[in-house]
């Protein structure tokens, strides 16, 4: 992040110390200082006694050309042979950013770039180099690390990060010293000078834990309301939610509120929501989490809880039309992601729902500090931003972890002193006794292999008798083997600690005999189950269901499953703090949200007295994780980074102008507020007004210089900024700036279905969605070698935009797939039919028919999981082809191409050609009875009297034909409304939505479009540019996002007059867009 560049000063040397080498290789082993060349074998020892009576320093050699190194020994000939090996010897250049984390704790980013020829031959496949950071005398070693560098890789860019801690009083430099394990010589050393580091302010005390008498639930002085809480067997609230129940219930100020996980600041987020429901008739509540795991669980929690109070709660679903409905249905409650709110609110000013909201409760606020924090940073900033246009109180309510500078925060949010709680991590409801076990392996998979046991005794010693423990491993891999690992030691010890008394042998094995999954058949009857991403459905649900049930006492999930848990245990054990990036290619660490909300699940309100954690870790990382477990996490803004996508929507909704627009937005943001309390962690060189002044200036012309750039937006001679038709793409389809670049770039007039999908695959979305794991490029190359459409040689496995394609077409080709990738596929599902449809947008502002109809083919593509080329017969369930070759061999009144040919056969025709059981054919009959069949009719106004050049308006009009057998009650309705999707292969919620296009198919020419939904019926008007005078036969297409073979075509015939004058615009491209953007 923008960090203070470190600059080599001169004058600045590193303290003379001789760092012993840990292997010493080559005829100078055992020699005090044998010289460079001497661990070349090949060298000829005659050669290696001319070199070392030459007083050369070893580093001047890397300057001297081959001729010269011939001079200098004599020998012409090994001029070249000398040179090569020279560049052969092992260096490392390195460059590095800090920046102050707080005022003892400093983040360094160590690039590292292999400056030396990686043979094989001579390095092996790999080098491994030690990192050593010391204090300004060399008498203190600050931080240490391995770093192995690959054959594979060895020509890339390495980035390392790490904490090292600010020594007090502060030393003018650090030294960075990096040694090579097995070559002598092969060292380097870079200070980092503190001479213009700025440290950040001191951080305020946090809030006191007031002794206080519990407040009973009875305090609400509402008996329906305090049977929400006596349901959940709450008697009285704790000692956080009680002293800031004042606050909360009572008033209608801002509040902030920063406790440790588990400390029930859900709790607290209600107290606020019933005080909006008792004291306002009018008005939404909108409750925001980071992510669709939390979001669900409070969606499934408040629907029983508020729903008792005839009070509806509504979760969102992404799609600003549904999403509107929801809104003005009825709710008062609204849930939603941080994405989908920031999605919905940015046209704010067009949207009445938006504008009702006077209650806006952010949870989770230290996610501000991770991936999410600057989509959460505008949301929030514009949620005040919008109450301060619209002169209106909105009450802001904020819940987070405990924070270093949660003070600031609160300003921003403006919350008033009184209203601000800030509790330290000490302060738990249920205490919590953490234990942190370091591991010195620097080999991952070694480190893992070494923890198995520390797991087991962990369980032994801290999870008591029968009590739920919880294991977080890196991976899914990882789950299913420590599962394994704890079952062989408690059957080797013979404990039998795991198997609880809670549980029927009959039963059990019902269950047992039931799971998918061989590994959990062998372990789950031994007390010990595991879940993760891939895992179907019913082993989920069994596994979970076992574990509240305390049938089995431990289970085992990847770190990233943390939020989608709703369950606690006694014991939670992190077998480790790191896992595989395959983005980056190395071992990252988990987000410390993550950390702290694993933490928070050893937590049991009601139950246990005190909860315990155990943390498995390497070395070199454990005192990192003491500063950020035992103290209060310090937030700092990213939002400088992610500003492109933001600012270009907030041009399209004119909220900025002008730059001055855009330095007033700035001030909104929490960014604002934290470049003056920390400016080096901001590449800021201090904190003056002018200083401040010009960094966000910079900061401002460079993000619109890169918008105008991608064509976004515009600045004419005034410097008034405005939207483009690229910028309200991406702003509607709530893409990035650079995936519409790389759209509009990309396009073609001539572009097929296979150029689309890589355009898809390529999207900017896909970077940081995706995940790759260790070793998974192998099978990625695998499943490539069998695609319809080969990937180029050059193709990088390890990149998640190819992964994306490979996982397309998979899709296409209903290939199977690992666990994994099969979780992966379904996020790429879900991202690719808004990116789609940003694409089509983009075909037809050039004004391209068969392009945009080739994407509109995509789209119903992904959902139904076929080729466009495939029999369109495939998409209903559990047609496979031998079914398919029957229905075309079947020779009856007339052949059998469309789903409604299905349905006409008579019964026991339709028996006798799928040969499917009786639950099957419930799945084929409600797939049929829910395809789409539309009749479509059009009309042309003012038919009659079209003249070149002016407007032609087409009405047209689409209706589904329905027969009211279909819905048997209003029930059926509900479960599944006309126009929802019915696929086997697409596993989000869709609704079904149709592209009406108007174009002549001779000249490639698209006229107007226009994307609609489609319930029950729906009228639109198309409008276009009348072509040049003459007769003209066009084609108005009716295209489904959703099914395959259910479009439709009429040819529309145009008599055109010619106008007064003579120059009308033949191309007929319109504003294509309009019934999107």
């Amino acid at each position: 992040a923008g960090p203070l560049r470190n600059i080599l000063e001169e004058g600045v040397e590193p303290p003379h110390q001789a760092y012993p080498q840990l292997l010493h290789h080559g005829p100078g082993a055992g020699v005090e200082e044998p010289e460079p060349h001497r661990q070349f074998r090949t060298v000829p020892e005659i050669i290696s006694r001319k070199l070392e009576r030459k007083d050369i320093e070893w580093s001047r050699y890397f300057d001297l050309k081959p001729q010269d190194l011939g001079e200098l020994v004599g020998v012409p000939k090994m001029g070249r042979t000398l040179h090569k090996l020279v560049h052969q010897f092992p260096r490392l250049e390195l460059s590095a950013t800090v920046q102050p984390i707080t005022r003892s704790m400093l983040r360094v980013e160590l690039t590292l770039v292999a400056d030396f020829e990686f043979d094989v031959k001579i390095h092996d496949f790999t080098q491994l180099f030690w990192i050593l950071v010391e204090d300004v005398d060399g008498e203190i070693l600050l931080h240490h690390e391995a770093f192995l560098l690959k054959s594979s890789v060895a020509e890339e860019e390495h980035l390392l990060t790490f904490t090292v801690p600010i020594l007090d009083p502060l030393s003018p430099h650090y030294f960075i010293r990096i040694l090579s394990d097995k070559w002598l010589h092969s060292h380097a050393v870079m200070p980092i000078s503190f001479r213009h580091l700025v440290l950040p302010a001191k951080f305020p005390p946090p809030t006191e834990l007031l002794d206080l008498q519990p407040m009973q639930i009875t305090s609400l002085q509402n008996k329906a309301l305090s049977n929400i809480y006596f349901r959940r067997s709450y008697r009285e609230f704790n000692p956080i939610q009680t002293q800031s129940f004042t606050e909360l219930f009572r008033t209608d100020h801002n509040v902030l509120i920063c406790a440790p996980s588990g400390s029930g600041k859900t709790v607290c987020g209600e107290l606020a929501i019933l005080n909006f429901l008792s004291t306002m008739k009018e008005g939404l509540c909108v409750y925001v989490v980071p992510n669709d795991e939390l979001a669900d669980q409070i969606y499934e929690q408040w629907m029983l809880d508020f729903g008792s109070i005839n009070q509806q709660v509504v979760k969102l679903t992404g799609e600003s039309g549904p999403d509107l409905k929801l809104m003005g249905g009825g709710a008062r409650i609204i849930v939603s992601t941080v994405k989908q709110w920031d999605a919905l609110s940015r046209r704010w000013k067009q949207r009445r729902a938006v504008k009702n909201v006077v209650l806006f409760i952010a949870d989770e606020l230290h996610f501000l500090g991770g991936e999410e924090g600057p989509t959460y940073e505008v949301v929030i900033s514009r949620m005040r931003f919008m109450a301060a246009q619209l002169q209106k109180k909105i009450r802001m309510v904020g819940l987070s972890s405990s924070l270093a500078n949660a003070r600031e925060i609160g300003e921003w949010m403006g919350v008033h002193p009184k209203g601000l709680f800030n509790f330290s991590p000490k302060v738990r409801p249920i205490p919590l006794e953490i234990y942190l076990q370091s591991f010195d392996m620097q080999n991952f998979s070694s480190r893992l292999l070494a923890m198995g046991k520390p797991v087991y005794n962990a369980v032994v010693r801290h999870g008591g008798v029968a009590k739920p423990v919880m294991v977080f491993v890196p991976s899914q891999r990882q789950a299913q083997l420590t599962a394994i690992d704890l079952m062989t030691f408690s059957e080797t010890f013979g404990t039998q600690s795991f198997v609880t008394n809670n549980r029927s042998n009959e039963e059990f094995a019902d269950v047992t005999k039931a799971f998918q999954e061989p590994t959990l058949r062998q372990v789950v009857p031994v007390g010990v189950g595991f879940v993760h991403d891939g895992m179907s459905v019913q082993d989920y649900e069994s596994v979970m269901t076992l574990y509240r049930e305390e049938k089995i006492r431990i289970l085992i999930a990847p770190q990233t499953l943390c939020y989608k848990l709703d369950t606690t245990a006694s014991l939670v054990i992190i077998m480790s703090t790191e896992s595989y990036d395959g983005k980056e290619r190395r071992y990252v660490d988990h987000p410390i949200a993550s950390m702290l909300h694993m933490m928070g699940k050893a937590c049991r309100p009601l139950v246990d007295k005190s909860g315990k954690c155990v943390i498995l870790c390497h070395t070199p990382k454990k005192e990192h994780l003491k500063k950020l477990l035992y103290e209060p996490l310090p937030i700092e803004s990213h939002l400088d980074h992610y500003l492109h996508n933001h600012i270009n929507s907030e041009i399209v909704t004119r909220t900025i102008t002008s730059m001055q627009d855009a330095v007033d937005y700035i001030t909104w943001t929490l960014l604002y507020r934290r470049l003056t309390k920390n400016p080096n962690y901001y590449a800021l060189a201090g904190h003056s007004h002018t200083q401040l002044s010009e960094h966000i200036s910079e900061m401002i012309e460079t993000v619109l210089a890169d918008l105008i750039e991608s064509k976004c937006c515009f600045m004419d001679d005034d410097f008034a900024i405005g939207p483009l038709n690229l910028g309200m793409i991406a702003a509607y389809y709530y893409t990035q700036y650079t995936t519409i670049e790389v759209i509009a770039s990309s396009v073609r007039a001539k572009m097929k279905v296979r150029g689309i999908i890589e355009i898809l695959s390529a999207a900017s979305e896909f970077s940081t969605l995706l995940p790759v794991r260790h070793q998974e490029e192998k099978y990625l190359k695998i499943i490539a070698k069998k695609l319809p459409n080969q990937l180029p040689q050059t193709a990088l496995y390890h990149d998640p935009n190819t992964k994306a394609n490979i996982l397309l077409q998979s899709h296409f080709s209903r290939m199977p797939l690992s666990s994994d990738l099969r979780s992966d596929q379904i996020l790429v599902l879900g991202e690719s039919l808004r990116l789609i449809q940003a694409i089509v947008d983009v075909i037809s502002s050039n004004g391209w028919l068969k392009p945009a109809l080739a994407a509109m083919e995509l789209s119903q593509m992904v959902v139904q999981g076929l080729w466009n080329k495939d029999n369109i017969l495939l998409q209903i369930p559990h047609f496979t082809k031998d079914i398919v070759a029957r229905c075309e061999a079947y020779k009856g009144k007339g052949p059998i191409e469309s789903v409604f040919d299905i349905l006409s056969l008579e019964d026991d025709v339709r028996n006798d050609l799928l040969q499917l059981p009786d639950r099957k054919m419930v799945d084929v009959a409600f797939f049929c009875n829910n395809y789409p069949n539309v009749e479509v009719t059009f009309e042309v106004k003012e038919e009659d009297d079209v003249i070149s050049g002016e407007s032609v308006q087409v009405v047209v009009r689409l209706e589904r034909e329905a027969d009211d057998d279909d819905y048997n009650d209003e029930e059926d309705k509900e479960s599944w409304p006309p126009g929802k999707v019915c696929s086997s292969r697409f596993s989000h919620t869709k609704m079904e939505g149709w592209w009406i296009i108007i174009g002549n198919s001779t000249t490639n020419t698209l006229l107007s479009i226009k994307r609609v939904g489609l319930e029950k019926m729906q009228q639109t008007t198309l409008e276009f540019i009348a072509p040049e005078a003459g007769d003209h036969n066009l084609t108005l297409f009716c295209m489904s996002d959703s099914y395959l073979g259910c479009d439709q075509e009429y040819q529309v015939s145009l008599s055109v007059a010619a106008g007064d004058d003579s120059d009308s615009n033949g191309d007929g491209s319109s504003d294509s867009d309009d019934g999107n953007v």
